[in-house]
């Protein structure tokens, strides 16, 4: 296996990345790294799956696919060269990063007591900000499905979002406009995410 060597700045170092892995490998890519010392991150939701004579609650990755880990910039082989792992999402040569914000969002929302779930990619609508509660302070675009409000988190560089059911008069506008509830289907969808390997064939 032939690595790229790349300059780490030392900022970067504790940042968070983003393993692709196989299909249905996100828990077991999360174990093997967890006791390679790294630092994990894997988001879930739960999943009621129904057959005809019985039905079963399962936890599900709110980002199938992808595991964040930290620390993954200097420690590259080890990521790499784990079980299930593709490859670590890049930009070019170098490892991309996501915002400490964007994980702090979405594990306060899998921590708590809310209903979420995975949710179309979202770049336009009314960005709002959380005013009370145990989400205060997160923000993201609210959306209605029927008679449901639900915060829009996103991951920018998967291109992917989640949604968490939340009671309309805790958020409040990040401009001063009046909050605008959008269907998700009137926004664009996104590119999809980067998936340079750092790995070689």
């Amino acid at each position: 296996m032939k690595v790229q060597s790349i300059e780490v700045p030392q900022q970067m170092e504790a940042a968070w990345c983003v393993a692709h892995t196989r299909h249905q490998h996100e828990k077991s890519v999360s174990e093997m790294l967890i006791t390679k010392g790294f630092e994990v991150f894997l988001p879930l939701y739960e999943s009621t799956r129904r057959w005809k004579d019985r039905r079963k609650v399962l936890s599900m990755p709110l980002f199938p696919g992808y595991v964040f880990v930290r620390g993954a910039v200097e420690r590259r082989l080890p990521v790499l060269t784990t079980p299930g792992v593709h490859t670590i999402i890049s930009q070019g040569e170098r490892i991309a990063t996501v915002p400490e914000e964007e994980i702090e969002a979405i594990r306060r929302t899998v921590d708590g007591d809310f209903s979420v779930e995975p949710h179309p990619f979202l770049r336009c609508g009314e960005r709002v900000r959380v005013a009370r509660g145990s989400l205060e302070g997160v923000e993201g675009i609210l959306t209605r499905k029927k008679n449901l409000f639900r915060l829009v988190l996103s991951v920018e560089m998967l291109a992917q979002s989640v949604a968490v059911e939340i009671d309309a008069m805790d958020v409040v506008p990040i401009v001063q406009r009046n909050v605008v509830a959008l269907d998700a289907t009137q926004c664009k969808q996104a590119d999809p995410p980067l998936r340079t390997s750092l790995a070689g064939d």
